[in-house]
């Protein structure tokens, strides 16, 4: 990603305003290899600017995007996400608990879908997505939420007495 220098520039060549909100968002993205959220870009940014807007950080993800200095990223991990890595081709590596995201260089050769595949589709760039544990979760047990295991057993216990319930009325039916 470019400078926050650069992207100033950037945004004066297209006619935008360069504002404090905004230098301090592009300082925010600058060497973020996380793949922040609009959210988690504007925490940062409120740590640094207590009145900035999270409207004001959309818009300027936004107009980032649209000038491909970043890269909207759809993962599935519930929130989009934004890549400031667009001058290197490369595919995401995606944490199935955490939802944390890194980039993954490795050549897959030519990576293509057949013309006969297709299904009327206009194929571009693949997109490679591996999913699995992150380092820290791997050795970090999951665990299921009390509250969770507590209903799980409630409901568990509440269906067999139903059972139960509906026995002793059918046997009673039959009795008379």
């Amino acid at each position: 990603m470019r400078s926050p220098e650069e992207l100033s520039a950037l945004f004066k060549a297209q006619g935008l305003k360069v504002t404090p909100q905004r230098q301090c968002i592009f300082r925010v993205l600058h060497g973020n290899d996380a793949h922040p959220t609009a959210e988690s870009v504007f925490a940062a940014a409120v740590a640094e600017m207590p009145g900035i807007a999270l409207k004001t950080v959309y818009q300027t993800l936004h107009d980032l995007a649209e000038m491909g200095e970043i890269a909207v990223l759809d993962l599935g991990t519930g929130a989009t996400r934004f890549d400031p890595n667009v001058g290197s081709r490369h595919h995401h590596l995606v944490c199935r608990r955490c939802g944390k995201v890194r980039d993954l260089h490795v050549d897959f050769g030519s990576l293509s879908v057949p013309e006969a595949d297709r299904q009327g589709f206009s194929v571009g760039s693949p997109e490679i997505v591996f999913r699995g544990l992150c380092g820290q979760c791997a050795h970090t047990p999951a665990t299921v939420p009390a509250t969770l295991s507590t209903a799980t057993d409630r409901s568990s216990v509440t269906d067999r007495s139903s059972v139960t319930d509906r026995s002793s009325v059918t046997d009673r039916s039959a009795k008379e």
